[in-house]
């Protein structure tokens, strides 16, 4: 008899709870009282047992009744949810949303279109990936994201489309004991070649062994953003990296800006961009979020510190040699 139980019943058995009378539960549900009294009496004989006294002119829960009833509840409002997400799946909206993310893009500018996100797709899980340079395409081409966040040095291949985003403010830095803190002004190119630079890489087929900005001869290749900001603050070389990700510890002193010749300058942005497949474009959650992302401050948090007064004229020729421009990583 269990089995035979029905959803409408259940429904009728809560609207009568709530009203406090059969014949309130018949004129919220646009039923008969007959109607809403048959589902009761049919339910309690399926159960076994009785769910509502009628000793009294209105009917009052029983003990089983008032246990039974929050169950009844969580079945109605779970079959709610069931049909609410079938309807967005059938309108194209993703069971999961998967991204891709640039080492050099800064979690923290996710906070606020992620929060958002939440509230907007409560019931869609999100999974993001940090990856390095190409790795982001790559994940893409392995169909295990949605979309991608990724610089504007990549080449892109043609099966993808990129759209622009907000760039990320870059600045160049060194802990404190190292030697290049203690040079004022810009820094001639030939003093940056005797030291060792940091630079991301990675191993994907894209970039496999490609270093972007690399400006010194002694360069180190390294797999992620966190392992370069820990080698900037161990004082173990020089690099670039994104202005919201050392801001505090510039104003503490636990690094020092520094203005390489060739660099571009404090703020300078590395152009970001969401790329996904030509083919397979993001779906109404990816799409919602991709607004949201290209609608974020242009600037993120900046350090409130003096930066390096430019080198004369004379000095930018010591070198005698071109340097390259706009380097990033």
């Amino acid at each position: 008899m269990l089995e035979s139980v029905s959803l409408d019943q259940l429904r009728i058995f809560i609207a009568a709870a709530d009203e406090g009378s059969f014949s309130a539960a018949g004129r919220k549900l646009c039923r008969a009282q007959s109607v809403v009294s048959q589902a009761i009496s049919t339910l309690e004989g399926q159960l076994g047992l009785s769910l509502f006294d009628r000793s009294n002119r209105r009917p009052q829960l029983t003990e089983q009744g008032r246990a039974l009833l929050a169950e009844a509840r969580t079945v109605a409002e779970g079959m709610d949810m069931f049909k609410a997400r079938a309807r967005e799946f059938a309108s194209g909206l993703e069971t999961e949303l998967t991204i891709a993310i640039d080492a050099m893009f800064p979690i923290e500018a996710l906070q606020e279109p992620l929060a958002s996100f939440a509230i907007a797709f409560p019931a869609t899980p999100l999974r993001l990936y940090a990856r390095a340079l190409g790795g982001v395409v790559e994940a893409l081409r392995g169909g295990r994201c949605e979309f991608g966040i990724t610089g504007s040095q990549l080449v892109i291949p043609p099966e993808f489309v990129r759209e622009p985003l907000p760039s990320v403010p870059m600045i160049t830095v060194v802990a404190p004991p190292h030697p290049l803190s203690r040079i004022g002004g810009c820094i001639p190119f030939a003093e940056m070649e005797r030291h060792i630079q940091l630079v991301l890489s990675d191993r994907s087929s894209l970039t496999h062994d490609r270093k972007y900005g690399g400006l010194s001869a002694k360069t180190w290749l390294l797999p992620d953003l966190r392992t370069k900001y820990a080698f900037l603050k161990a004082g173990l070389g020089w690099g670039r990296i994104p202005v919201a990700v050392v801001a505090d510890d510039l104003e503490r002193g636990l690094l020092v800006e520094i203005a390489p010749e060739g660099m571009l300058p404090t703020g300078s942005g590395m152009m970001m961009n969401v790329v996904y497949p030509g083919n397979a474009p993001p779906g109404p959650a990816g799409r919602w979020l991709i607004k949201r992302l290209r609608h974020m401050p242009a600037a993120l948090p900046m350090a409130s510190h003096p930066a390096p007064e430019p080198m004369s004229r004379a000095r930018r020729g010591k070198s005698g040699r071109r340097s390259p421009r706009g380097l990033n990583s």
